[in-house]
């Protein structure tokens, strides 16, 4: 723990300090086309060596090699300013991370260090790789800032430090070769095979606070650890039909964990964008309302830096190297605020694209550089607020708050306690102040100041990983060196102390709070309005961690980790032992080590009394090496359990289909992280019959075809386009011959688990379950309940599980569960049909948002069923959501043996 992270001089592998006339390569000298031409596209490989080329020949430019993709490519940070401020960037670096975090200044000195300062900017592209204007941008924005003689261009350089990086290298490759692949321009398509991020493609974007992915890890280690940029301007595209640019400010709701100085910058950078836009003439910048985009949800590369006071900026540009059109949409013909500058339809080139984002670049530079002092003291300023609050008793105020206040008032009119306001029918009724104090202020309602994560928890190697997760972000952590006591309580050694007194405060509490999602709806009474992403996503609570909230500080023997140093496990030895070990099956980490020992040919059994694992004395030096690294406790028995169940790996089967599934890749990555072999299979494998060769299918998601359907509504390419050697993975999913064989396949003895959607193939099987989310519709049929009476997205709730079953060993009778409008299931218990668990409560929510969470009371959360010699198991929750959900990933791993 002793290793520095913070950087005391940057190692720039090339870079030149030539102050003569540059001769810099154009992009058509390198690419042999311009940036933006029709049907051409660049690949990785070639965009690499022209990064490396420009910051050979510019002296405004150097480059740094900043970690690996999940396939190998490097991933590069350029840095580019003018060469004096080049000369002395490391000085810049290191102000811009003494403001961001904020600790020690003084409000003068603040001041003193921003103007000394140089704001930071960050740039970057190629995040979804089927969205080309981003990647292709950062290409054009290099060659302009590295080698414009214009004034303009000198004085961006002289003011600001700009950050470009390139976001996902395999998915350029992969996508601009697959492209490029076709002579006939015509044809030329995006329509990949696989995902285009190794294991998750578009969900690269749903991975900036867990960090999984390497190239999420990277990215944090430059951004909230290294460098700390003031502004994150994030490309992506496509904008809302009949526009060419969605972008800043954004619509409701905010999360109210920010500071309103975030805000307020987010609307000043995005005035900036658009008064730069129509300066030039180039309409269709839509906003605020007219948009889809709010400042909710935590999780996506330019939501994310709002946690940490970072003004993150999305942009969403029309525009394809495949000519395209802005379709004629009546209604963005008016101007109004969210579209003050409309757009005539008309047909649209990849180059008007790559123009647009070039623009609201220097839109952003010039922002910076006139308000450069602000933005660093503003920096600072949000830090220092973050700190304070986290030193005092705070109370942050949310929905749940504000309708306990007006309840309370209701209340005490309807027992005549208190006089009707004359307001008190108005949209903004007032009401009587006590009422402040009596709720909002109540000492129980104040946010914690400390949270403490005892090392004796069931799983303290999960407790681990989340705070890894939090100092991978930028938060700094504690670990006790010793044994400690606080308020009568004693703490083991090892246990963990995150302090929300800290500027990346937000990302502290969001990280362990409940979010609570306002009632968002179109009109008082009718359909929510849905939110861009999650509502609700605690990651504590998704992780299913254990610990304690202060509200008061704490003070111990804790020795404070340095910024982004990971937390170690100590070496961990066996005892010694003659009959045998129990391993810890509470703690997800058992089953990497179940897994190297059954791979390495050990004997591996349950312990049908305490339901830990259990090896023989022969497999300890296996053993031995299988738990290095890990915090798993691993016990000497004292006698040989007395019932004992062997385990043996079933060969698995996971299911994808062409052009990928995201939440099928995200279990690719969880189970070769917990060392389980599998292989993926696809719809023309269940038709012909080679599902045969697998002992349990795993649909994971998308999968199985909706009740009423025929078949899955998977996007399939024109077959002509397909090149043979990925045509075996086309296919459909049908009702008429796949589901007949995978029933058949169940009979024989086969196990299939299916999760969320695919849980559809519980009625397709014909199984005597009732989904209770149906109401009867005036034409006597059954039909799913309105938006209006019920609405969950991306949320948290509570389940209830029997862990009397096998199929919940290690599990506690209570777990918090993801949940995205997901099945619940209404069933008789059976022999041969029974329930894993349900919704017990009237309201079970957690955090997010859940519109009539009444209906699932009583639902089961899952199933098992006896079909044949077979079962099927069936998840209606996301067990494995994004390789978050660490708290029930035991409920897939329990299914993977015999």
């Amino acid at each position: 723990m002793k290793k520095n992270f913070i950087l005391t001089a940057l190692v720039f592998s090339l870079w030149n300090t030539d102050i003569h006339a540059q001769t810099i390569s154009t992009p058509k000298s390198h690419f042999g086309f311009s940036i933006g031409d029709d049907y051409q596209l660049a690949n990785y490989k070639q965009m690499e060596s022209y990064f490396l080329k420009i910051a050979k020949e510019s002296n405004r430019v150097r480059i740094q090699e900043a970690g690996t993709t999940e396939e190998g490519r490097k991933q590069y940070l350029l840095v580019i300013s003018s060469p004096e401020n080049l000369a002395q960037v490391d000085k810049y670096r290191k102000i811009s991370q003494t403001l961001g975090r904020a600790e020690g200044l003084s409000d003068q000195e603040a001041k003193k260090l921003a103007s000394e300062g140089k704001p930071i900017v960050w740039i970057d592209g190629g995040m979804h790789s089927n969205e080309m204007v981003g990647s292709h941008q950062l290409i054009e924005t290099l060659y302009l800032l590295a080698s414009s003689e214009s004034q303009e261009i000198l004085n961006y350089l002289d003011k600001v430090v700009i950050l470009m990086w390139h976001v996902n290298p395999d998915g350029q490759d992969l996508l601009a070769d697959w492209y490029m692949q076709y002579e006939d321009q015509t044809k030329r398509n995006m329509s990949i095979p696989r995902l285009y991020q190794k294991y998750v493609g578009h969900d690269n974007n749903r991975d900036f606070y867990m960090f999984n992915m390497k190239e999420a890890t990277n990215l944090a280690k430059v951004m909230y650890v290294d460098w700390l940029p003031q502004i994150v301007y994030n490309h992506h595209q496509t904008s809302p039909a009949g526009t060419v640019v969605a972008g800043p400010p954004y619509r409701d709701p905010f999360n109210y964990a920010y500071d309103p100085l975030l805000v307020t910058g987010i609307d000043g950078v995005g005035f900036a964008m658009i008064n730069r836009l129509n300066e030039e003439d180039k309409p269709g910048y839509v906003r605020m309302d007219q948009s889809t985009f709010s400042t909710w949800w935590n999780g996506g590369l330019r939501t994310a830096p709002y946690f940490h006071n970072m003004i993150g900026i999305l942009t969403e540009t029309t525009g394809n190297p495949t000519p395209s059109e802005i379709k004629l949409v009546p209604e963005r013909l008016v101007p109004r605020n969210g579209l003050p500058n409309p757009i005539a339809p008309q047909k649209w080139h990849f180059q008007q694209s790559i123009d647009y984002s070039v623009s609201m670049n220097l839109g952003i530079l010039d922002y910076a550089s006139r308000n450069g002092d602000k933005l660093l003291y503003n920096f600072y300023k949000m830090g220092k607020n973050s700190i304070e609050r986290g030193n005092k008793d705070y109370w942050t105020a949310s929905p749940k708050y504000i309708q306990e206040m007006k309840d309370a008032y209701q209340a005490d009119m309807s027992a005549k306690k208190t006089a009707a306001n004359s307001t008190t029918r108005a949209r903004f009724a007032s009401i009587p102040s006590t009422y402040f104090d009596n709720v909002l202020r109540r000492p129980e309602n104040r946010d914690p100041r400390v949270y403490i994560l005892p090392a004796d928890q069931a799983d303290f190697g999960t407790a681990i990983k989340f705070v890894n997760a939090l100092i991978k972000s930028g938060v700094y952590a504690y670990q006790a060196t010793q044994d400690f006591v606080h308020n009568g309580k004693k703490y083991p050694k090892h246990s963990l102390v995150v302090k929300t007194n800290q500027a990346f405060r937000p990302q502290v509490i969001d990280m362990f709070e409940a979010q609570d999602h306002p009632h968002d709806t179109q009109y008082e009474g009718g359909p929510p309005v849905r939110p861009y992403d999650a509502a609700g996503w605690t990651l504590a609570m998704q992780m299913g961690v254990d610990y304690e909230r202060f509200y008061e500080d704490v003070d111990g023997p804790f020795q404070r980790l340095p910024y982004g140093e990971m937390i170690n496990v100590e070496k961990n030895m066996l005892p010694v032992s003659k009959n045998g070990y129990l391993i810890n099956a509470k703690a997800n980490d058992a089953f990497i080590v179940v897994n190297k020992l059954l791979n390495s040919g050990n004997n591996v059994y349950r312990d049908a009394s305490s339901k830990n694992f259990y090896v023989e004395t022969r497999a300890k030096e296996t053993l031995q090496k299988a738990i290095g690294g890990l915090e798993l406790r691993v016990d000497a028995a004292t006698k040989k359990p007395a019932k004992l169940v062997p385990l043996k790996s079933l060969k698995i089967g996971l299911f994808d289909y062409y052009g990928g599934s995201m939440p099928s890749g995200w279990t690719r990555w969880i189970l070769e992280q917990y060392g389980f072999e599998y292989t993926c299979f696809y719809p023309q494998d269940i038709d012909n019959g080679t599902i045969e060769n697998y002992d349990i299918l795993l649909f994971i998601g998308p999968g199985i075809p909706e009740r009423n359907d025929d078949i899955t509504k998977f996007r399939q390419p024109e077959a002509s386009l397909v090149p043979q050697e990925y045509k075996y993975l086309l296919g459909q999913v049908s009702k008429d011959k796949s589901i007949p064989a995978l029933k058949k396949y169940v009979e024989k003895g086969g196990q299939i688990l299916t999760v969320g959607s695919s849980s559809e193939l519980v009625y397709h099987f014909d199984l005597p379950v009732t989904d209770p989310l149906l109401t009867v519709g005036k034409n006597g049929k059954s039909l799913p309940l309105s938006n209006a009476d019920y609405y969950i997205p991306t949320s948290i709730l509570q389940a209830d599980l029997d862990v009397s079953l096998a199929e919940n060993q290690g599990l506690e009778s209570t777990v918090n569960i993801v949940f995205n409008n997901s099945p619940v299931f209404k069933l008789d218990n059976k022999k041969d049909l029974y329930s894993i668990g349900a919704i017990n409560l009237e309201k079970p929510l957690l955090s997010g948002w859940a519109h009539g969470q009444h209906y699932l009371k009583g639902g089961s959360i899952g199933l098992v069923a006896s079909l044949g010699k077979g079962k099927l198991f069936a998840f209606g929750p996301e067990i494995t959501n994004r390789a978050q959900s660490h708290g029930t990933f035991k409920l897939l791993f329990n299914q993977l043996y015999n």
